[in-house]
Parts: C-alpha cells; sequence; structure tokens
C-alpha cells in the first residue's frame, strides 16, 4: 500500500474515531417532542395516561387504570443523568437506576434498581425515617445536607454512575458519593430494607425509572448522557 493511501485511511480511522466518541458524549432529552415515546410503563408496552408531557413537562397524576411507574425504553451502564423535579404536597416519588425490566420476574422496579428519593420533606411521613428524605440514596446513604425545596418549587437533580462510583447532586450540591458493588455495598445492603431482595443493586446496567407511588410528581429537562 502506498505511503498516500496510507496516510488517507489514518484520517479516515481518526475521524471515525472521534464521531463514535462525540455521538457518545451527546445529551439525549428523554421528554422531546412532548411526548412518552422514549418511555413505557413497567411491564407494559408503552406508557400509561397517567403521564402526560405539556410544554416540555412531564406529569404524573394518579390514575388507577394505566398508571405504573414509567420506564425508559434504553438501558443505560455508564451515564450522567440531569432532570429537574417538583412534587405535591405530601408527596412521594422517586428516580431509579439499573432497574432489570423483567416485569414477569421482577413484580416492582424497587426490587432491582437503587432510588435517588423524590420527597417532600415537610409533609410525607416517609421524611421521619432516615436514610428515606429527598435527595438520599433511598434506605442506603442520607443526603450529606438539606436543600431540597418545598413542594410545588423545582429542583435540579443529577445522577453520575461509572464504573460503579456513584454521584447524586442536589440543586447544585453533592448528596451522595459511594462505590457500587464492591464488600462495602454489598454490607450496607444487607443491613438495609433490601436485604431480603436477592438481585437488588447487582445489575449493572438497566433502565431509569420515574416511580408511580400514588402522588401527584412532575418532571422536566430530563438527560442523559452516555459515559
Amino acid at each position: 500500500m502506498k505511503k498516500h493511501s496510507i496516510a488517507v485511511l489514518s484520517i479516515i480511522i481518526l475521524f471515525s474515531a472521534c464521531a463514535t466518541k462525540k455521538d457518545n458524549s451527546q445529551w439525549n432529552n428523554l421528554i422531546k417532542d412532548n411526548n412518552t415515546n422514549s418511555w413505557h410503563s413497567y411491564g407494559k408496552e408503552k406508557a400509561g395516561t397517567a403521564w402526560t408531557v405539556t410544554d416540555g413537562v412531564l406529569h404524573f397524576k394518579p390514575n388507577k387504570v394505566e398508571g405504573g411507574d414509567l420506564v425508559t425504553n434504553e438501558s443505560y451502564e455508564n451515564f450522567h443523568l440531569k432532570y429537574n423535579w417538583k412534587i405535591s404536597k405530601n408527596g412521594n416519588s422517586g428516580v431509579m437506576f439499573n432497574v432489570n425490566d423483567d416485569a414477569e420476574k421482577y413484580k416492582h422496579p424497587y426490587l432491582t434498581g437503587p432510588e435517588m428519593q423524590v420527597l417532600d420533606n415537610e409533609g410525607h411521613p416517609d421524611a421521619k425515617i432516615f436514610k428515606h428524605r429527598a435527595g438520599d440514596l433511598y434506605d442506603l446513604i442520607p443526603c450529606s445536607e438539606e436543600v431540597a425545596k418545598p413542594f410545588g418549587e423545582w429542583n435540579q437533580a443529577e445522577i453520575i454512575l461509572n464504573n460503579g462510583e456513584l454521584h447524586f447532586f442536589l440543586n447544585g450540591k453533592q448528596m451522595v458519593k459511594t462505590t457500587m458493588w464492591d464488600a462495602d455495598w454489598n454490607n450496607m445492603v444487607a443491613k438495609s430494607k433490601f436485604a431480603s431482595m436477592p438481585d437488588f443493586g447487582k445489575y449493572r446496567s438497566g433502565k431509569i425509572v420515574l416511580q408511580d407511588h400514588g402522588d401527584q410528581v412532575w418532571y422536566k429537562n430530563i438527560l442523559i448522557k452516555k459515559l
């Protein structure tokens, strides 16, 4: 092969590698075009009618017929998730990740997926339970400080998971920092309410889930980037 051809081939390979890297670093809007096409209800093919999008805001209003936890169609392994949330008075919800979407094997997403708590800290009784407040790694690690805003006000949250390193941020403050799947993680889970759930926190990838806890909740600016 001539030197010129080798040089051209090298440039093509380099360009392709850079393009791939760029694609992997792009933010994906999970509620773009004012619809729930990127989601489905747990155990269903499509999103239930209790979840609606208006002007870029995803709203859950309890609906006994078509409620349920909302699940991303795509799975994620290493990711950076950003989103805004606000909760109704006395309300409860949460954002789970690494959820196994096999509803026949797992009746509920919380059987596999850890959760960043969404809560009205002033009104919901769960707030009286240690490690159950807004921004906590639910039932595992409490917030480093209290920064959650009252019900009806928007909060900005982030979940970053990269090769087992897990970080939670709420309103610009780091709430949680831990490492998944090591001995300390396993010991922590064994001392929590998840001890009786053998596959909790074991999956290295999975779906993002917005929890139907029977209370109104709103989400917007749900952006995710693969790392």
